[in-house]
């Protein structure tokens, strides 16, 4: 945890005190221990998690929802917090400790530097915040590097799931489907009699999911990242997840990236594939994909995830075919595209145009905010279909 969000923190503590609450070190010791599994740039997380932490009595609920959006929400330049009105309103029961002074306070020489400390407290609060929520919504080409390292941190916290089908099969449950024979199982223990009716409800499996990158030379600028990403999503998801890469011919990266090392994971795949930032051949890919791997991996109703911006070398009518192919033998087809979080993209290559009327679901991913979105498309794909 940086200094400054440290610091932040226990000043919160100290208004959250001055304004009646039982905050004491120990509270504020186990918030800052919980903030470890906690994504901090979610506003939201981090409330919930304060509050249940800070708050033990259903009466301080209000106050203390009303001191965090005043406390880390404005900014200093408007800082118009109505502490005293917050004070009035505190537990009488509990010793006053003051609020931080106001910026337009000072009746004393101490009180103005301390007004102008805690004024610039508050800045800092606000840069902890809006310098995650730039990353968030930062596109992966013009990151730095200490910016692309921060944001492979985040990633490592993003949860996955993909949804799950309805199989064949069903188990015991509280269905409508009887089940007689489990019925007569336990009618044999009771001497014959039937004192209770059995039933079955589907069984329900995570469908694969099926990750096929583009890493030619248009890519450059975001396959470091997104291997990561799809490194990710592959150590968190728990039902079967095959990789491939592809510029100028397919290659299969599901074995290295199996490797829990990260860095020696990405070093192998690497190593195994030879056409980095080559040329773009999406259809002799997909061809060669359909040809010897869709009748392994593709079935028990597959996710596919195309990641490419569809700048295209080869046959367009092969790349529209073998797209047409792929759309038959999946569940759902997704085109990821970085180059469609700009404003003013037009799928315009001939690629994209060949390749859209198959395409379920059209996304960007040139962000990690475009990374939280799928997420939330994949766990919820029977509600979107």
């Amino acid at each position: 945890m940086s200094g400054h969000l440290l610091h932040n923190l226990l000043l919160f503590g100290r208004v959250l005190r001055g304004l009646g609450l039982d905050v004491n070190p120990g509270r504020m010791m186990d918030l800052v221990s919980a903030l470890d599994y906690v994504e901090i740039g979610n506003k939201a997380d981090f409330f919930y998690a304060a509050r249940t932490l800070l708050v033990h009595e259903r009466e301080d609920l209000p106050l203390f929802d009303e001191a965090f959006e005043l406390f880390w929400r404005k900014p200093a330049e408007g800082w118009d917090m109505p502490w005293q009105e917050l004070t009035r309103r505190r537990r009488s029961t509990k010793p006053l400790i003051t609020p931080p002074a106001l910026k337009d306070e000072s009746s004393s020489v101490s009180d103005s530097d301390s007004a102008s400390q805690e004024a610039l407290t508050v800045v800092e609060v606000t840069r902890t915040y809006s310098s995650r929520e730039v990353l968030r919504h930062k596109d992966f080409a013009q990151m730095s590097a200490e910016e692309s390292e921060a944001v492979k941190q985040m990633m490592s916290h993003l949860l996955w799931k993909v949804s799950e089908r309805r199989t064949r099969r069903h188990r015991p449950g509280k269905g409508h489907l009887m089940d007689l024979r489990r019925t007569l199982r336990q009618s044999l223990r009771s001497e014959g009699e039937i004192f209770s009716w059995a039933y079955r409800e589907p069984k329900w499996k995570p469908r694969p999911l099926i990750v096929i990158a583009d890493i030619s030379g248009s890519m450059e600028r975001y396959t470091r990242l997104l291997l990561h990403f799809i490194y990710g999503m592959k150590s968190a998801l728990t039902q079967p997840v095959e990789a491939f890469v592809f510029s100028t011919r397919l290659t299969r990266i599901t074995r290295p990236l199996q490797i829990r090392d990260l860095d020696l994971a990405l070093k192998n795949v690497g190593q195994l594939v030879h056409d980095w930032a080559g040329g773009t051949r999406i259809g002799e890919s997909l061809k060669t994909f359909n040809f010897e791997w869709g009748r392994r991996v593709l079935g028990r109703g597959a996710v596919v995830l195309i990641i490419s911006d569809g700048w295209d070398r080869g046959d367009v009518n092969l790349l529209k075919r073998e797209m047409a192919r792929l759309k038959r033998n999946c569940h759902r087809l997704i085109w990821l595209n970085p180059l469609l979080g700009a404003p003013d993209y037009e799928p315009l290559t001939r690629g994209i145009q060949a390749a859209l009327p198959n395409i379920d679901n059209f996304l960007p991913v040139h962000n990690l905010a475009s990374l939280e979105d799928l997420a939330k498309r994949l766990a919820d794909l029977e509600k979107r279909s």
